[in-house]
């Protein structure tokens, strides 16, 4: 395995990771809270989140040095950082832009 493709599988698993707890805030400590009282839901879920919020964007910035991302990569990973379902599409659209220049490159 390559750096590049080290580099892109973590970003891959650190964009899940964040996505989904996420989604987990919004869609599960956040009613927990709000109409239930339990206000431990999202004091835990909401750290967890934070922490692999700063994760997420430090392996961004990493995957950025590591490889040549395209101008529009690092603003974008930032905004789908802090959009539900936001990793999930930055990280299509980044592993297609990816494959379309190490395709464009070999020819």
């Amino acid at each position: 395995m390559n750096s590049t493709q080290s580099a892109m599988q973590m970003l891959t698993r650190v964009g899940f990771l964040e996505g989904c707890s996420f989604l987990l805030l919004l869609g599960v400590a956040m009613p927990l809270k709000y109409v239930y009282g339990i206000h431990e839901a999202v004091r835990i879920v909401g750290s967890a989140h934070g922490l692999l919020f700063m994760a997420y964007l430090v392996v961004l910035l990493i995957t950025a040095n590591r490889i040549k991302l395209p101008l529009w990569a690092m603003p974008a990973g930032v905004i789908a950082a802090v959009l539900p379902f936001g990793p999930f599409v930055f990280d299509y659209a980044l592993k297609r832009s990816v494959e379309n220049t190490s395709v464009t490159d070999t020819n």
